[in-house]
């Protein structure tokens, strides 16, 4: 294979005004996301001086969040996706906006930080599906993997980057200066839309807007339907879930930071550090994945697994941090794969509800798969939890595989490719 062929495609961003005004939009608004994640839990145990208190306020947001992914599927397939990013949006500014303000009292109000994390999360699940239906209408089927691998790659690079501003933020300035970053990416990603073009779903597929709750579990029914019916969606969702059940180490990295490699915080950070690098590789090498497809994940998939199992084994910290990495890297591909294949798979009439489906999925899945790793570590060892999950991961991903000959014979290379 030549080498121009690995390197990360950036042909929707060249080619694209459109997408370029979302990417751009999504990652400003991104940077600031992942600022307020950090001090919000900063803000929350000053107050409370509660760890249980920050666990509740990240439920806070994820069960508003859950319910907004399966209303805004159903509107995504209804009304026009640019109007409803734009709608959703542009009210975060002013949610992020009473945060800062909230922050700059004598004494901040712990419910404000509590309603305003849960319309966060209401309001990022009504524009989700949107922007996800959205993708495939302004880059063609033929780029998608491509536009997830910039997508995963802003993704990877903000989650390096957007807690550390954050906490220099925080120590500097405040915690206000954080929600004020927060505001401005938002009405940054307000303002870019503005200038893309209108975004309506297949006229033949809208059918009559859901009116009425009755009418909103029928969308969303048909949207199961439809995935129900293919083998290949089903395929996908079960994959993605084998990769994030029982495998996800994050929140053991402390107890093994100090049990495995005997360090403190700094090797905290490079624990959090190397898969994130990974993925940036992962990322920059994408070129290759637009002509990939069942085979290639199920690969990748298998890699995550293996090298979260090598990871769980050694005591040795390089070898760890090279494991992690390589995890990473699968992670990304995995996660470039699916996405361009679920919308590959999809019509235009129906990505709204199935993106919505395909978010739930992929919020509640890596919460079951952290509680399930701390759970193995309470009854076992930390090490022996991240073994035990890699190994699960490998054994669900083979199974997977050989249950569904339609995941391994999909691709995305064009006929003739």
């Amino acid at each position: 294979m030549r080498l121009a062929g690995l390197v990360m495609d950036v042909t929707p961003l060249r080619e694209n005004r459109d997408f370029r005004l979302l990417y751009a939009g999504f990652v400003g608004a991104l940077f600031g996301t992942l600022m307020t994640s950090v001090a919000v839990a900063v803000q929350i145990y000053d107050l409370t001086g509660s760890p249980l208190q920050i666990g509740l306020v990240s439920l806070a947001r994820a069960l508003p969040l859950v319910v907004g992914v399966l209303v805004g599927g159903v509107l995504a397939d209804r009304m026009d996706r640019r109007k409803l990013m734009l709608v959703t949006r542009l009210p975060l500014t002013l949610v992020a906006a009473a945060l800062a303000v909230n922050a700059l009292q004598p004494e901040p109000r712990l419910w404000v930080v509590y309603v305003a994390t849960g319309c966060t999360g209401l309001l990022a699940g009504l524009g989700g599906p949107a922007m996800l239906a959205a993708i495939p209408a302004l880059v063609g089927t033929r780029r998608l993997a491509a536009a997830g691998a910039l997508t995963a790659a802003s993704t990877q690079f903000a989650a390096l980057l957007g807690p550390a501003v954050g906490g220099l933020l925080i120590a500097g300035p405040g915690l206000a200066a954080c929600y004020a970053v927060d505001a401005a990416g938002f009405l940054v990603f307000s303002v870019a839309l503005l200038f893309v073009r209108p975004l309506p779903p297949a006229p033949a597929d809208t059918g009559a807007p859901a009116r009425g709750v009755r009418q909103a579990f029928a969308a969303v029914g048909d949207g199961l339907r439809f995935i129900r019916g293919h083998r290949l969606i089903v395929g996908l969702l079960l994959i993605d879930a084998a990769a994030m059940v029982f495998t996800m180490p994050q929140a053991l990295y402390p107890v093994l930071a100090d049990e495995q490699f005997g360090g403190g915080p700094g090797i905290v950070g490079l624990l959090y550090a190397a898969p994130a690098l990974g993925a940036l590789v992962g990322a920059a090498t994408s070129g290759w994945t637009a002509r990939a497809g069942g085979h290639a994940l199920i690969g990748a998939v298998l890699l995550w697994g293996v090298s979260l199992t090598g990871f769980g084994l050694t005591s040795l910290l390089p070898l760890a941090l090279v494991l992690l990495a390589l995890a990473g890297l699968g992670d990304l591909v995995s996660e470039t794969l699916r996405s361009a294949l679920l919308q590959h798979g999809t019509p235009d009439g129906l990505r709204g509800r199935v993106s919505s489906l395909w978010m739930v999925q992929a919020t509640v899945s890596p919460a079951l798969g952290n509680a399930a790793v701390g759970f193995l570590a309470e009854l076992t060892s930390a090490s022996a939890a991240v073994v035990t999950g890699g190994v699960v991961c490998v054994v669900a991903a083979l199974a997977v595989a050989a249950a569904f000959p339609a995941l391994r014979r999909a691709t995305l290379a064009a006929p003739g490719d």
